[in-house]
Parts: C-alpha cells; structure tokens; sequence
C-alpha cells in the first residue's frame, strides 16, 4: 500500500537546481523541427539587434554634414532594413516557442493523467483529490508559461547578452573589460538568493494545492457541512487557507522583488561608470563619439538582458518548483501491478472464484483486520449473497476479487488462477461490477449507459436504457428517452446521480461481458 503521498514528497530532498525542468526536455525534443525553427528565427532576431549600434556609429561619426547627406539615407535605410528582419523574425519566435509550450504541457497534461489512472485505489485513499488536481492543472499550467513565454524571454535574452557582450569587447576591449567585471556582481544575486526565491516558490504552490484541496473536500461532502450548520466556521477555515497562500505568494514576490532591484542596481550602476570612463576617453581622443554610442547601446542591451533574465529567473524557479512536484506523481508507482511474467487466466471463462485462507487489513489500520481466515468457493452459474452489518468486509471482498488489494495472507482465485499471477486488465475485464453507487460522468445519459462498453451501438444504449427505467416505474424519464434518439445524446440536467432512476440507468447500463459479476447494494435494498 502507498505511504501518504504529501508526507513521502516532503521527506524527500528538494532540488536545488533546474534538474526538474530538464527531466521534461523530451517532451519537447518530440518536435525537433519546431525547436530548429524558433532558434533560427531567435538568432536571427538577435543578430538583426546587434546591427542596429553599428549604423547608429556610423551616422554619428560621418553622418552628420552636408557631403553626407546620401550615404545618412543609406544608413536609415539599412536600419528599416534590419527592423524588418527583426518583426519578422520575433513573430516568428514567438509562434513557434508558444506552439511549443502549449503542445509540450498538453503532452504531459496526458502523460500524467494517464499515470494517475494506472495508481491503485489505496493511493487515493490517502490522498486529498483537490491537492492531486492541482498538480494536474495548475502546475503544468507554470510549466506552460515555462516552456512558452518564459522560455521565449530567456533565450533571447541569454543570446543578447552574450553577443552583447562580444561586440562590446569588438568595439573597445578597454571599456569592455571594465564593463564585464560587474557581471560576476550581477550574476551573484542570481545564484545566492535564487536558491531562496525557488524554496518559497515551492512552498507557495503547496499552500495554494492545500487550499484548491480543502474546498475541493468541503464542496464535495456539502450536505455534511449544511446538516451541521458549519458553513461560517468552513468559510473561515477556507479564508485561513487563503491566507496562508497569499502570506507565501507575498513572501516569494518579496524575494524576487529584491533579486530584480539587487541585478539593475549593479547592472546600470556599471553603465553608468563605463559612461564617465567613455566620456573622459572622449574628451583625451582615444575614442569617437560613434564609437562611445554604439558601445554605451551594447551595454544597455547586455544591462537590460540581465535585468530581465534576473525577472524570468523567478519564473524559471516557480516552473522548477511545479515541475518537482509533478515528477513527485509520475515517480510514484502502482502498489497494484500486473507481475512481469504473468499467467495467462483459463479460456475459455468458466467465472469460478475462490477465496483461500484471506486475511486482510486496510493499510491505515494494520491492528484491524476486515477479514480473517475467510474461504468460499462460487462455483459457475452460482449466484451468492454476501449479507453484513457495515464494516462487515462486503465492499473489501469485492475489492480484493478485483484486485484493488493484495491480501496479507492467503489467495483470491479465478478460475483456478491467483488473481496476483495474472494480468491485470485481463483480469478485470473478467468481472463485471454494479456498483453500491454509481458514479454518474459529466456527458450525457448515452455515454453513461455504454461506460462499461464504450464500443456499444446506439441500439444497444436505447435498449438498455429502456429496460431499466421501465424495471423503476420512471414514465417521464422513459417517454423522454422514447422520445427521440438524440435525447440520449444530452448533457445529464434533470436527475442527480443519487436520484433513483438515473442510478438504475448507471445499474442496468451497458457493463462489458464478463463471466463474473458483482453487485454491491444497500443492505435495505438487498
């Protein structure tokens, strides 16, 4: 049985890094070409950028006289020529690295959902649904920003500063060395105090999961709450919550306020010390003012790429931090599996099931055992009642004959086969289940019907949705049903899932042909 899955994820050491992110870089190499083009056009953005200082130099230096007049038209001209290039190529950016985030999360969307569908049901057990979802949902959703804008500003930006950085040493290699001694100031705060905006970050997403959670429990149990009167004392519990969330998200925004303030003080303190050194340079001669300007523009580029890299790197750690969680959810692994080698049950079906010897006891109650020492056979065509007071191991028997569970002692036969050397959709798709129950999907009465038989025909669902509500005397759900082929196709409105002939609809619905069947009723009922 699984260990709480939010005690397990906080025992385990938390990344420092952005290994997190890296683990889902396969999502995104699924497609190379997309990613080839993005970077081409981002270089291509880039390179147009830098073109730009180098004109500017020239119309300073030789533009500015009448001889000149031709050659300043030929310079704006280049630059409209190279702002061109450089809409075009951002446009083009920007489509392919947003297709990308959005394909990437959609990918893993589904990914995850799957996994989530292959856990056992003692996962859930000890699992708050509303912390689970919120990893489902708004996780990935940070993830999406991740690999969409933030990615898209990252890259540009991180090329920006490196051919900034470059032509300024091409300009003058004087100014350039000392402008590039204040990186390793600018970079410092990145490195310190990054570690510290990711932890919050982490914790921020937990008491915001921890909130979604709770409402998710309060609304879903919403006439426990209103048959106790505690809809003022769940208001401010949930209000607590909130607090909570928003006393983290404050606390993270804090610290990346003071990051940002910490990079643009260094950043544009060192512009402003290579201008004073660049306009004494100036005045001795050594340099031109076309040279200074273009330098100064470079330096700017460079200051203001790591000012934004110093933004999206909050970002970049907010992803890394929802990214760590849901890696937390696909390393977790089914208690219930299909074995390595398994058996192949007996065809054809006969529908024996056999109980040898089990005992067992739900894992958050090892001390109290549901069942001890309990054996039966149900032989073929046999039909059986399992009659008990609550708690009395009716619901686990059925459980344990589906495999949901793994006795601490003896075996569940079918057909001769312990049920744990089989596989386990095989097995599954042997057992056919009415439910105490019945969960009702959101979609319509047709999709509902032909759950268990997804690949049942429209004459099928009418049958068996006409059986069942004339077995319950329900006249106007059945003339509305009669009435014509595409009621059936309408979204469920006018029953509850509880209200009796909707839960006989679900009962006598289209469940898969199986050689054995359970049905687990109200004992009032039975």
């Amino acid at each position: 049985m699984a260990d709480n899955f939010e005690d397990e994820a906080r025992r385990r050491p938390k990344s420092r890094n952005l290994r997190p992110l890296v683990r889902l870089a396969p999502y995104l190499m699924r497609y190379k070409p997309r990613v080839a083009m993005a970077l081409v056009a981002l270089l291509a953005a880039a390179i147009a950028t830098l073109a730009v200082p180098l004109a500017v130099r020239r119309v300073i230096d030789h533009g500015f006289t009448q001889e000149s007049a031709a050659l300043v038209n030929q310079y704006f001209l280049a630059m409209l020529a190279v702002v061109a290039i450089l809409a075009v190529s951002s446009a083009i950016r920007f489509y392919f690295v947003m297709w990308l985030g959005e394909k990437v999360v959609a990918d893993l969307r589904s990914d995850l959902f799957s996994h989530l569908l292959k856990l056992s049901p003692g996962f859930y057990e000890n699992q708050r649904t509303g912390e689970v979802v919120s990893r489902l949902t708004a996780d990935t959703t940070q993830i999406k920003s991740a690999f969409s804008s933030t990615a898209s500003i990252l890259l540009r930006n991180a090329v920006m500063f490196i051919g900034a950085a470059f032509m300024m040493v091409a300009t003058s290699p004087r100014l350039a060395g000392l402008g590039l001694l204040a990186v390793p100031l600018a970079v410092l705060p990145l490195v310190i105090y990054g570690r510290r905006v990711r932890s919050l970050s982490r914790a921020a997403q937990d008491t915001l999961a921890s909130s979604a959670a709770f409402a998710q429990e309060r609304l879903s149990a919403i006439t426990a709450v209103q048959s106790n009167v505690q809809e003022a004392h769940m208001s401010g519990a949930f209000s607590s919550e909130t607090d909570a969330a928003f006393s983290a998200a404050a606390s993270r925004t804090m610290a990346r306020s003071i990051l940002t303030a910490a990079i643009i003080f260094v950043a544009m303190g060192a512009i402003v010390g290579l201008l004073w050194f660049g306009a004494r340079e100036v005045i001795m001669g050594r340099l031109t003012g076309g040279t200074l300007s273009q330098f100064v523009i470079y330096a700017v580029l460079m200051a203001s790429s790591l000012g934004q890299l110093s933004e999206v790197w909050g970002e970049t750690q907010l992803a890394a931090g929802a990214a760590e969680r849901i890696s937390e959810l696909l390393d977790e692994r089914p208690a219930i599996a299909s074995p390595p080698a398994s058996l192949p049950l007996p065809s054809p079906p006969k529908g024996e099931v056999g109980f040898e010897d089990v005992s067992f006891a739900y894992a958050g109650r090892p001390d109290a055992p549901v069942l001890h020492n309990v054996s039966f056979v149900i032989t073929p065509g046999e039909t059986v009642a399992v009659v008990g007071p609550s708690g009395a191991g009716k619901t686990t028997i059925f459980a344990l004959i589906e495999r949901f569970y793994d006795p601490q002692k003896g075996r569940i036969m079918i057909d001769g086969l312990d049920v744990r050397q089989a596989d386990l959709t095989e097995l599954r798709r042997r057992i056919a289940v009415v439910p105490q129950d019945p969960v009702l999907f959101s979609g319509s009465i047709a999709d509902n019907i032909r759950f268990g038989r997804p690949e049942a025909g429209h004459a099928e669902v009418a049958a068996g949705s006409l059986e069942a509500l004339s077995e319950v005397g329900a006249v106007a759900a059945l003339m509305e049903v009669q009435a014509m082929p595409t009621r059936r196709q309408r979204p469920l409105r006018k029953f509850q899932s509880n209200q009796y002939p909707v839960r006989r609809l679900r009962e006598r619905g289209l469940t898969h042909c199986a050689p054995v069947g359970t049905h687990n009723p109200r004992c009032a009922r039975l």
